[in-house]
Formats: C-alpha cells, sequence, structure tokens
C-alpha cells in the first residue's frame, strides 16, 4: 500500500496557535476599522463558473494563468475564485435594487496557482472594501485614510503609491502606443519597484517598443512631480484622458492635502496595478522601511466591470481596496515585538479540585473574562511555568484549603502579589 503524503500541498500552509491568533487579531482589526467606516459585510462563494472569473472584465491573462479550474459531476466547468472583486461585481449585476451608494466588506480566501513569495501562497486571505456609485475621488480619499487607520492600529508605518490610469494609459498613446501594446507595456512598468531601469528598458525593447518611446519614457521618469504636472497639462491639450485624469489627480490631491495625509502618500507616475480592470485612480500600500518588498494592500477604481458583466452599457462607478491578512503576518512576524496574541485573564490550577475549578472557571467566563482551565492534571510548578511562558495574567488557585474556607487563590504573575477571593461552591 502507498504511503500516504502528509506534506501540505505547496503554496498552503497550517497556521499554529500562536501565529493564528496574531491573524486573528490582525483580521479583527481590519474588520472593526470596516465597519467603523460603515462598510456593510456580505459573503461570496468560493467556487463560481469558469466563464465568470474568465471575463474580459476580470483579472486579465496574467491572473487566468494562475487560476484553479475543476469540473464538477455535471461536467460543469468551475474554478476557484482569485479575488474578493470579480465575486463582488456580480452581487451587484444580479442585484439591480441595491441602495447606491454601496459600500460592502469581504474577508475570505483565495486562491492562485502562482509564484509563492513572502506573505503569498497559493491560498491566501484578502481583506476587501469596495464602493459603488460614488464617482468622486471622495471615494478613494474615504479608503486610503481608511488604510492608514488600519495600520496606524496595528503600529505599522506605512506609505501609500498612488497613479491614476487615465494619466499613463494617456502618456503611453502620446508616445503612439496603441492597442494591447500599452496593456504589455503597463505590465513591464508595474515591476518598476522591483527591477533595475536598465532591466525595465530590455523587457520593453523585448516587447518590441521603439527605442525613441523607450527613451521618452526613461527622460520622464527623471522628472519631479512639478515637471510631470506640467508634462501632463501640455499633453493634455491633444488627449483627453489626461485631461480627465488630472481633473481627478487634482481633486484626490486637495483630500490628501486637507486630510493630512500627505506624509503618507507618495505620487508614482508610474504605479500601472497590472490588471487591465483599473480605469482611474489605482494604488499600492508598502511598509515604509520595505522590510518587506511587495505590498500590503492595494486597489483602485474600476468603473467598467459592473456593467461589462451584464453586457450593459451603463457605467458603475466603483473602487476598492484590498488588504493580504498573511502578507501583514508575515511583516509583523519580523518584528522584534508582535501583538499579544494571548490575552488570557485567568488560567485555573485544580489542585485536586475539579468540580470546583469547573464552576470558578464558569463564573469568571460569565462575567466576560477569557479563562482558560488546566485540564492535563499538571503539577502546580509546570503549570505555573506555562503560564508564565504563555504570558498569561493571573492565576487561579484551588485547592481543599481554598474550597473548605469558600475561596479561591489569586497570584498576579506580574508582580507576585497573591490574595483570596470569595466564592460559594
Amino acid at each position: 500500500m502507498k504511503k500516504m503524503n502528509y506534506q501540505n500541498v505547496k503554496g498552503t500552509l497550517d497556521y499554529l496557535p500562536e501565529e493564528e491568533g496574531i491573524r486573528r487579531i490582525i483580521r479583527r482589526t481590519i474588520e472593526d476599522v470596516f465597519i467603523q467606516y460603515g462598510c456593510k459585510p456580505i459573503e461570496t462563494p468560493i467556487l463560481n463558473y469558469q466563464e465568470l472569473l474568465a471575463s474580459k472584465y476580470g483579472g486579465g491573462a496574467e491572473i487566468l494563468e494562475e487560476m484553479y479550474t475543476l469540473s464538477d459531476r455535471g461536467k460543469r466547468e468551475l474554478a476557484l475564485r482569485y479575488d474578493l472583486t470579480i465575486p463582488f461585481a456580480k452581487v451587484v449585476a444580479m442585484n439591480p435594487t441595491i441602495k447606491m451608494p454601496f459600500k460592502r466588506y469581504e474577508i475570505g480566501k483565495v486562491f492562485r496557482d502562482g509564484p509563492i513569495k513572502t506573505g503569498r501562497y497559493r491560498e491566501f486571505t484578502q481583506c476587501d472594501v469596495d464602493i459603488v456609485g460614488v464617482q468622486s475621488q471622495m471615494a478613494e480619499a474615504e479608503l486610503m485614510i481608511m488604510a492608514l487607520d488600519i495600520f496606524k492600529k496595528l503600529k505599522m508605518d506605512v506609505t501609500i503609491q498612488y497613479n491614476n490610469r487615465k494619466l499613463l494609459a494617456g502618456f503611453l498613446r502620446q508616445l503612439n502606443i496603441t492597442g494591447q501594446m500599452i496593456n504589455r507595456v503597463i505590465l513591464i512598468l508595474d515591476k518598476i519597484e522591483k527591477i533595475s531601469k536598465d532591466k525595465m528598458k530590455a523587457e520593453l525593447r523585448e516587447a518590441g517598443l521603439e527605442q525613441m518611446a523607450i527613451d521618452a519614457i526613461e527622460a520622464f521618469l527623471q522628472k519631479d512631480l512639478d515637471g510631470i504636472v506640467e508634462q501632463y497639462q501640455q499633453m493634455a491639450e491633444k488627449e483627453e484622458s489626461i485631461k480627465q485624469g488630472l481633473e481627478e489627480w487634482n481633486e484626490l490631491q486637495s483630500y490628501i492635502k486637507r486630510l493630512g495625509m500627505e506624509p503618507y502618500c507618495v505620487f508614482n507616475p508610474f504605479l500601472a496595478r497590472g490588471l487591465e480592470i483599473y480605469t482611474g485612480t489605482i494604488y499600492e500600500i508598502f511598509l515604509t522601511d520595505k522590510r518587506v518588498k511587495s505590498s500590503i494592500g492595494s486597489g483602485g477604481r474600476y468603473d467598467n466591470t459592473i456593467g461589462g458583466l451584464i453586457d450593459s452599457q451603463e457605467t458603475y462607478a466603483t473602487v476598492g481596496i484590498s488588504f493580504g491578512l498573511d502578507v501583514i503576518l508575515s511583516a509583523l512576524l519580523l518584528e522584534e515585538t508582535c501583538l499579544d496574541a494571548k490575552g488570557l485573564d485567568y488560567y485555573i490550577i485544580p489542585i485536586g479540585c475539579s468540580m470546583e475549578a469547573l464552576l470558578v472557571a464558569k463564573a469568571l467566563r460569565d462575567q466576560g473574562f477569557k479563562v482558560e482551565l488546566e485540564l492535563g492534571k499538571k503539577k502546580l510548578t509546570k503549570a505555573l511555568e506555562k503560564a508564565n511562558k504563555e504570558g498569561v495574567k493571573k492565576v487561579v488557585m484551588i485547592g481543599e484549603k481554598e474550597v473548605a474556607g469558600n475561596t479561591y487563590t489569586v497570584r498576579d504573575m506580574e508582580t507576585g502579589e497573591e490574595w483570596l477571593e470569595k466564592f460559594n461552591y
């Protein structure tokens, strides 16, 4: 008989209590902020029709190569979701009575058969917010300030890089780059934080870009913010998308300035967000100290997706943001001090008095305390060692002496102080 393979599938992980405890804190923190911002929860299926996820309004060719596909007993072609965006767009498309603006959040697992790197596996958790029905850049500003609030609560210093796809695509069209070549060039420019300029230029040449266009891109990279805006203003006279992009950029800039986000937000004219669905403002969130190179959150505006899914000419103004739970965990685990995932209020050690220990545990839990009862018959010394190791705040000891006096002993593990509490057994 062939021996069973007990290893995890490549790109999947088991999280043991210590790490999973931290993951739960991250998740709760993110969800609490989502709720604080008035986001409504939804849940969508992991399993979808392949046709939906493969739509041209979905993730694009690059992600479709990573999509897990399967079929059911009825020979229907299915797929595991690779993000939470397209299933959400499907919900809005199928429910025309949803009142706008609609601001939803969802936290769930997604699957991609792609390269494995820090915080990005083949099964990972995304935490998303999307807003439908707001054309103003007020929606983008709301999501950006929300992101800063989340990472402030997680005690992480982050920088938000942002751009506008209308500006980037318009700039490339002015270099006589058209059609599918625009998307190909955007995918290369999207690597600008990860590869050298020489490597980028080599890839642009391999893609078939003329040297004149490559030189123009390189010259644009050398400009400061004032120079970039000035060049866009000149191009706006000939290119409508640049004109629209500048209007959106200026509106967003006013929100960033007024909300005090300037120290944390950086305009990056070549930030691309490789997905083809994006139509306007885009952003990526990075750790300021770059100890993790990949982004820990990202998103942008995708106004054509919902209407496209239902084959409608109607445009649904939509903007979203997504946080990677697993990459945030990876970043926090690199910290010398991490989030406290234990948080037990009491650890109860029965000394031959199991029934009485259960009664005290129930009473303390009824008061709302987090309580662990020692079930393994550890001796007192070993149990106290465990309490110290796991950072328990207070230990309760219950022996025959305590029961006889209708009390239990409490020890503060930080100060070592001990006292008796009254309890009617």
